[in-house]
């Protein structure tokens, strides 16, 4: 990519603000249920696009990013009382970038299935290690009082949204997406081609953990009750991958894919048969995984060409 901005960027920028745009006034326009799905869509989008850019462009799969959100969501609920709002959510995203920082060389030291077991683990300690600290001062949970509306947590979601999307879109085309994906396809040839293989992971490793934690500090002012374990359930990262394989994690497109698709089936069925959700949630993965590797991203260029 040279030093100037690409006609293609440019049209990214433009498609990912009329979306988000759209995506704000429908769920304004459609009522206070719709705007809670607009959130939770919003949602979706900006961990998958942040779990994307680490783990799309690296090949290292992680299993765990929901420490992330879990440590946003924390700050916000201790400090609630203390600090404005708007101060709240981007330390909630600073927190969680160095906490991954901190940990990234250690981490990423093992590769594979290994990494996979080592970051789901990682986000178990960190939540028993809260909890156990949490029921030591007496506050399993917290209630947030006072918290903005609906309306007003939409507009920072969509705008969460809109960042990872471009965030993730800009990382793939620089040099430095690159170099990720030169990691990925042969760590060793990458290294001895001049990658700074190191310095990489670890950036993109804490880069990817900044909007999910932000993520979390809005939406524990969405839920205004704080539990550690709800926050720091698995199955947060585990619908974060999901959406990936099946949108697919190869560009910015893929994960608002996935998490239309997955919001979309939750809407449509879980109200009704939250069994028959699951039961198709479990089948449209095996189907993806066997048929349709690369996701919904993988088909649409398969038909284009």
């Amino acid at each position: 990519m040279t030093g100037m901005v690409s006609r293609q960027d440019v049209l990214a920028v433009a498609i990912t603000v009329a979306c988000a745009m759209a995506l704000y006034l429908g769920g304004m326009q459609a009522g206070p249920y719709w705007q809670i799905v607009a959130l939770n869509l919003a949602m979706w989008i900006a961990l998958t696009q942040s779990w994307s850019l680490f783990s799309g462009l690296t090949g290292y799969v992680s299993l765990g990013h929901v420490f992330a959100y879990g440590l946003g969501a924390y700050l916000m609920a201790t400090q609630f009382r203390e600090l404005p709002v708007w101060l709240l959510v981007p330390l909630g995203g600073l927190l969680a970038g160095a906490f991954a920082l901190i940990i990234a060389v250690p981490v990423l030291r093992v590769r594979g299935p290994y990494f996979v077991i080592l970051t789901l683990g990682l986000a178990e300690l960190l939540k028993f290690a809260l909890l156990r600290l949490e029921t030591a001062l007496g506050a399993s949970s917290r209630l947030l009082f006072g918290a903005p509306g609906t309306p007003t947590l939409l507009a920072w979601m969509v705008a969460l949204a809109v960042a990872a999307t471009l965030l993730r879109h800009f990382v793939g085309v620089s040099r430095f997406g690159r170099g990720l994906v030169a990691i990925r396809e042969d760590e060793t040839a990458a290294e001895t081609l001049g990658v700074p293989v190191t310095r990489y992971k670890a950036l993109a490793f804490a880069l990817s953990a900044v909007i999910p934690g932000m993520v979390g500090a809005v939406m524990a002012l969405r839920s205004t009750y704080f539990e550690v374990m709800q926050v720091f359930s698995p199955t947060i990262s585990f619908t974060i991958v999901t959406m990936a394989i099946i949108g697919g994690a190869g560009d910015a497109r893929g994960p608002v894919l996935g998490a239309l698709f997955l919001v979309g089936l939750s809407e449509l069925l879980r109200g009704a048969s939250p069994q028959l959700y699951l039961i198709m949630l479990g089948f449209s993965l095996i189907i993806f995984v066997l048929f349709a590797p690369n996701g919904m991203v993988g088909l649409l260029k398969g038909r284009r060409a």
